[in-house]
């Protein structure tokens, strides 16, 4: 942490190295040596008491403490300090120790000791080394040139082994950004059907159902289940967890704390603050929690138009609760102190060193709180977050994590601030694009939640440090070093040269919004044409943890609004045209919109005339030539008219009619589908089946002779010679056409449809034709009629009559 870290090389060579005696648990010191003990009762070296793990069982961590000195053997320890009296006298040396390996009995390679300075009340120290098991120390001070400091010792802590954890569980995220998981960055999940939540072991355990909300009540804690489309909440005594579906809002009121989803690996859910409003998703990786006291700000962005739309709660970084990481609540001092709005955030490493494995993270910050209060005299660990190589966030100092806690980790500075400290060592290098995400995440979440832009500057009044007096005015970013605030190197060189890189994460605006696709909608030139149900799917490549939520309009009224690891929500659109846009919110505060148009059209297309066959004029070599006719409308256009039946065939939007032929003496059916463009689609059909009569079934006069010819239809055919002669049918339909066979010496006829004079009709032909329909006629409705063929001029081959019924 370095509230004010010194680090002091002498010439190389001179050396104090202070030797005890063999370890004596309870014994007196051995003559010529200071005694290893098992600090008791002093309350600058008490043991840590019992505290419960992760499953329930109890784990403890030892503090042993033992004067610097050669080689000792000790209970076993992970982690290691050296503390004095006087938190404003400095070492004047580099103290250094290595550790022995327990199980393969290997001593490490001797390692330094950054010195930290202290504050009121709390003894000098230098930060805390992770070793990993061990069994015995040796330490010694290099470069010395003035007498140790008083009260100097070593200190050795056992966080304790990690138990399994019973962890909380949530459904699978799949709703995750795609820019998300190519990045395997962090990203808030989506549940896809409604939570059910139970109590085991008295941790949170949260799943999935593809049924109803399940709602139970469990020593004084109210788990609400959310379920598809609507919106839940609910006020308990306690503390309110709350599950999310997709595509619906859920929050809640807690009096006590809140709390939302679970946590990946070693992880519980996260509590919140006094007054905290609860909502948030179940994750892909890690839970998603919430804070009260900290709520966010509402956004100025069409707030006349936002109606009664609930808006989930400002979604908090998913993290590592205390009992997640197994803290002792009973090694506390004192309640939290708040402080006022969070104006600034520092960013620290614990110098913890980098040899360690992610699954020991927990027992790590476990480490440092036991180090932070019975080695150093502090409250509680003074960090308000910390944050390990992997970039799983934990909560630090207790008191709510939605609310302004009051931290002890920057000396001068602590009120109206917040900070984080990356768990290990980055002097030479940085941390990944992982962890920066995580700690831009978490800056924002706090920074946001008041408004403050986290890639924006303020200007503080010192509360007193070894760089700025007290009184003094300092500007800082919002987001800064421990360096920017005291004489040390934290957070590390390299880590500090990353700090704008995490500022502009933080206080971005969510990038590259935009609609991946709108269901329910189809797209026409530049506008989207939908029945009125829509399922609009967008994405965005800002991390969904720096999502604060998204939010739907139509036509400038807020319709609703989802978590930042949604991508979906579904609504109904009135009739007409509309514009919508989906609004993405960054936790910095800032925000971006995408907007497509939108055209609600319930009502299918109409045919102002139904389809119709006709007879037509065409080859009569066994098929019948026939018209479909028909004329559909829709008053924001046509997308596809198409024929159904008999064939799939497209019509085209702008036609009206189309030829074909179809069978004779069968009963054909046609149907034609019009679709608009929104898809509303209506059928109509038609049936008719052609009939062929034979010349010789018409009532004939004058002269016409018999002709034979496999050419003609059925056979057979009349010869007129001579001018005057005459033929007719009668039938009922509501179609005709005259069959005839042309060529060269053909002659002419006249036609009279129901007694009235149709008039002539020409059948010579260059090339020779049989069964040619040369004529047709039709009418709107099928009736009675009478069709009469007159010899004009001699040389007419009369095949027969086609009409339709």
């Amino acid at each position: 942490m370095h509230r004010n870290r010194t680090i002091s090389l002498f010439a190389a060579g001179l050396s104090l190295i202070m030797a005890v005696g063999e370890p004596a648990v309870g014994a007196p010191a051995r003559p010529g040596g200071l005694a290893l003990t098992i600090a008791r009762g002093n309350p600058g070296a008490l043991p840590l008491e019992a505290g419960r793990g992760d499953s329930g069982g109890a784990w403890r961590s030892a503090l042993q403490t033992a004067a610097l000195g050669k080689r000792r053997t000790t209970r076993p320890f992970s982690m290691i300090g050296v503390t004095w009296t006087d938190p404003r006298a400095s070492m004047g040396g580099l103290i250094q120790v290595r550790t022995r390996a327990v199980g393969s009995g290997r001593w490490s390679v001797w390692r330094s000791l950054e010195a930290d300075g202290g504050g009121p009340g709390a003894r000098g120290a230098t930060d805390p080394l992770w070793v990993g098991d061990s069994d015995a120390v040796e330490s010694r001070v290099v470069g010395a040139r003035k007498p140790l400091p008083i009260g100097v010792r070593v200190d050795l802590i056992d966080p304790g082994a990690d138990a399994p954890r019973t962890e909380s569980a949530a459904g699978e995220s799949r709703a995750e950004s795609a820019a998300d998981r190519s990045r395997g960055e962090l990203a808030a999940g989506e549940s896809r059907g409604e939570s059910v939540a139970g109590d085991s072991g008295g941790e949170l355990v949260v799943g999935e159902s593809r049924g109803e909300s399940v709602a139970g009540e469990s020593g004084g804690e109210l788990v609400v289940g959310e379920s598809r489309g609507d919106w839940a909440a609910g006020e308990s005594g306690g503390e309110l967890a709350v599950g999310q579906s997709r595509g619906a809002v859920a929050a809640g009121l807690a009096r006590g704390g809140s709390a939302v989803g679970p946590a990946e690996g070693a992880a519980s859910v996260v509590v919140g603050g006094l007054g905290g409003v609860a909502s948030g998703v179940g994750g892909a990786r890690t839970a998603a929690v919430v804070g009260g006291g900290g709520a966010a700000r509402g956004a100025g962005w069409g707030v006349a138009g936002r109606g009664s739309v609930p808006l989930p709660a400002r979604p908090v970084p998913r993290m590592v609760t205390r009992a997640g990481w197994g803290a002792n609540e009973a090694m506390v001092r004192d309640a939290p102190e708040y402080t006022g709005p969070v104006e600034v955030f520092f960013v620290h490493h614990t110098a913890t060193g980098n040899g360690y494995r992610c699954a020991q993270s927990a027992s790590i910050v476990r480490g440092i709180q036991a180090y932070q209060v019975r080695s150093r005299g502090w409250d509680d660990i003074g960090y308000n977050f910390l944050v390990d190589k992997c970039g799983t966030v934990f909560e630090g100092r207790g008191g709510g994590v939605g609310r302004a806690v009051l931290g002890a980790h920057t000396l001068g500075f602590n009120a109206d601030a917040s900070a984080i400290a990356v768990i290990g060592s980055f002097e030479s290098r940085g941390v990944s694009r992982t962890v920066r995400t995580a700690i831009a995440a978490v800056a924002a979440y706090k920074l946001g939640a008041y408004g403050n832009v986290p890639n924006g500057r303020v200007v503080l009044t010192s509360g007193g440090s070894d760089r700025f007096s007290r009184g003094r005015k300092v500007l800082f970013s919002r987001i800064s070093g421990h360096r920017d605030a005291g004489r040390t190197a934290c957070p590390g060189d390299a880590l500090y040269r990353q700090l704008p890189q995490i500022r502009a994460i933080a206080g971005a605006g969510p990038s590259d919004l935009h609609f991946e696709r709108v269901f329910g909608a189809q797209k026409h030139g530049a506008l989207l044409f939908s029945k009125g149900l829509i399922k609009p799917l967008w994405d965005v490549r800002t991390p969904s943890a720096l999502i604060n939520r998204f939010e739907v309009w139509v036509d400038g009224v807020l319709r609703l609004a989802a978590p930042g690891g949604h991508r979906t929500a579904a609504l109904r659109l009135a009739p007409g045209g509309h514009t919508v846009t989906v609004r993405a919110l960054h936790l910095s505060g800032r925000s971006a919109t995408s907007t497509v148009k939108v055209v609600s059209d319930a009502n299918a297309p109409a045919f102002s005339e139904a389809p119709d066959v006709v007879l037509r004029t065409g080859s009569l070599n066994g098929t019948v030539p026939i018209r479909l006719n028909w004329s559909a409308q829709d008053v924001n256009g046509l997308a596809t008219v198409g024929l159904v039946r008999p064939t799939a065939v497209n019509l085209g939007t702008t036609g009206h009619g189309r030829n074909g032929t179809v069978a004779p003496a069968v009963p054909t059916t046609f149907m034609v589908r019009a679709v608009d463009r929104a898809g509303n689609a209506v059928n109509a059909s038609v049936t008719r089946t052609p009939m062929v009569v034979s010349e010789l079934a018409a009532e004939r006069s004058g002269t016409w002779r018999a002709l034979r010819n496999q050419a003609y239809l059925g056979g057979t055919a009349l010869g007129g010679t001579a001018a005057g002669a005459s033929a007719s049918w009668t039938f009922t339909g509501r179609s005709a056409a005259l069959a005839v066979g042309r060529g060269a010496q053909s002659g002419q006829v006249r036609i009279w449809v129901d007694g009235a004079d149709q008039g002539i009709v020409d059948l010579r032909s260059a090339a020779t034709r049989y069964r040619q329909a040369v004529w047709a006629r039709s009418w709107s409705t099928s009736a009675s009629h009478s069709v009469r063929v007159e010899v004009v001029t001699p040389g007419v081959v009369l095949d027969g009559l086609v009409y339709l019924k």
